[in-house]
C-alpha cells in the first residue's frame, strides 16, 4: 500500500546553501560537462567544457557584485553561469530548455531552495540568443557573461584550413574582458582581435544578434552596453 505522502525531498537534505565550489565538486556535473562539450566538439562547435563554464559562472559573479547587489545573488549567478549550458549533453537544439530542467534536478537533489532553483532554472532557460531575454539580475548577468566568451582557446578544430566563421572569429580574439564601469553607467566588452585572421565584419555577421542580446540585458542594470574592439568603441 503507498504512504498517503511522500516528501518531494529529504527533509534533511531542505533548504541548503549551495556554493559553486559544491558544484564544481558535484561527479554528476562534471560528467555532464564532459559529455555536452565532447558532443559540441562532434558537431563541430567550439568549446562548451569546464574551461567556458568557469569563465561564465567567474564573469557573471562579477557583474552583480561590481553593481553592488548581495552576494547570495552573486552566488545564484556564478551557479547558473556553471550549469547553464548542461543541455548540450542532450542536443544542441533548445539546449537552454534541457538545460533548466536538468539543473532543476540537479539543484533539487542537494536541497537547494525552491526559490533559488527557480531563478536560476529562469536564467539558464533565456540564455540564448533565439528565444531568450533577461528576466532578473542573475539572468541578465549570465546572458552577459556567456557572450562575452569569445577567445582562441575555444576553438577545438585543429586545422585552421577547415574553420569556418565562428572559429574564424573566436582565434582572431587574442584577449577579451568585460567590465563594468559604474561612473560611465555602461557595460563594455573590450576585445583586442588579430585583424588578418578575422575583420571586424565577420565578427558582426555572427555576434549581432548575440551583441542586441548583451544590450538588452545591460539596459536591465540600467547600463549601456559598449562593444570596444582594438580600441575602437563600436
Amino acid at each position: 500500500m503507498w504512504p498517503r505522502t511522500r516528501p518531494d525531498r529529504n527533509v534533511d537534505m531542505e533548504n541548503q546553501i549551495i556554493t559553486l565550489d559544491q558544484i564544481r565538486r558535484s561527479n554528476d556535473v562534471k560528467i555532464l560537462i564532459k559529455k555536452a562539450n565532447e558532443q559540441m566538439n562532434a558537431l563541430g562547435y567550439t568549446e562548451h567544457g569546464f574551461r567556458h563554464a568557469g569563465i561564465v559562472a567567474e564573469t557573471a559573479r562579477s557583474i552583480p557584485e561590481s553593481l553592488g547587489f548581495e552576494p547570495r545573488l552573486a552566488e545564484l549567478a556564478a551557479i547558473a553561469g556553471y550549469l547553464h549550458d548542461v543541455g548540450n549533453a542532450i542536443n544542441r537544439n533548445i539546449h537552454c530548455e534541457t538545460g533548466a530542467v536538468m539543473a532543476f534536478s540537479l539543484l533539487t537533489r542537494m536541497g537547494m531552495p525552491t526559490e533559488e532553483v527557480a531563478t536560476i532554472i529562469a536564467a539558464i532557460g533565456n540564455h540564448e540568443e533565439e528565444l531568450g531575454c533577461p528576466v532578473s539580475p542573475v539572468g541578465a548577468a549570465l546572458i552577459l557573461a556567456d557572450k562575452a566568451d569569445v577567445h582562441h582557446s575555444r576553438v577545438q578544430n585543429p586545422n585552421p584550413l577547415a574553420f569556418d566563421i565562428h572559429d574564424r572569429v573566436n582565434h582572431a580574439v587574442q584577449h577579451s574582458c568585460l567590465r563594468v564601469d559604474k561612473q560611465g553607467k555602461s557595460i563594455n566588452l573590450e576585445l583586442a582581435t588579430d585583424s588578418q585572421a578575422a575583420s571586424v565584419m565577420e565578427y558582426f555577421e555572427i555576434f549581432l544578434t548575440r551583441m542586441l542580446m548583451c544590450r538588452r540585458a545591460a539596459d536591465f542594470f540600467g547600463h549601456k552596453f559598449r562593444l570596444i574592439i582594438n580600441g575602437a568603441d563600436l
